[in-house]
């Protein structure tokens, strides 16, 4: 529980599939967080039917029917603030966010990348990392900053690249050390041992001054 007693309150943004929502109501029993909204910007995004299926309020908010990023990121933060959330969590939401977004949320909102950060920002990361001949490559979970997946790095998971690896393949085993990653990182984060003050994380009291690396034969505890 938080130091209220009370359950994080969370709203989870994402525009696409939602396996790592997924995830994270998979494991929801052993973190002090209840998810209060799931937001989307796409009407088809199967993330809210996840949500819907386990019962969470979902929002729509079509970025198209906005004249420009900054209108819609105005009346997002709006619906994001209706609900009180102690934690924001992008999970898949393929939208820059404008600084005032950004900023608003500071220190209380986290991104998971699918690269060993910063290696490969942006999109395509798997080819990429295929591409430069890479022997290792993996996920990266960190705070939201207003530069694009450079926020500070709180955790970081590897995973091999084999000499038969196409982005399908590696992305697949990617995928399965995200699910495990991302709800280990939102339960510190819910139980008070995750911080971000003045741009500085610490965990468990002590300053961190690089992501807490997991190796690929390495479990990631998600209790």
């Amino acid at each position: 529980m938080t130091a209220s007693g009370k359950k994080l309150q969370v709203v989870v943004l994402l525009s696409g599939s939602g396996s790592n929502l997924q995830a994270i109501i998979d494991n929801i029993g052993s973190m002090p967080v209840e998810i209060c909204a799931v937001v989307s910007n796409k009407a088809d995004a199967y993330g809210l039917a996840r949500a819907e299926k386990a019962g969470i309020t979902t929002c729509l908010l079509d970025h198209k029917t906005f004249p420009d990023r900054d209108s819609y990121d105005r009346a997002l933060l709006e619906l994001v603030d209706n609900f009180n959330p102690g934690l924001v969590i992008l999970a898949g939401f393929m939208r820059i966010l404008t600084t005032r977004f950004v900023n608003h949320f500071h220190g209380r909102m986290l991104n998971i990348h699918p690269s060993l950060l910063p290696k490969f920002r942006g999109l395509h990361t798997h080819q990429r990392a295929l591409d430069e001949g890479e022997t290792t490559h993996g996920v990266s979970v960190h705070f939201v900053t207003e530069e694009l997946d450079g926020g500070p790095l709180i955790a970081q998971a590897e995973v091999p690249v084999n000499a038969d690896d196409d982005a399908d393949k590696l992305g697949s085993r990617v995928l399965k050390r995200e699910h495990r990653l991302y709800p280990m990182t939102i339960r510190w984060f819910a139980e008070g041992r995750l911080k971000l003050s003045d741009d500085q994380l610490q965990l468990d009291g002590k300053s961190l001054n690089g992501p807490v690396i997991f190796k690929p034969n390495q479990d990631i505890p998600l209790s």
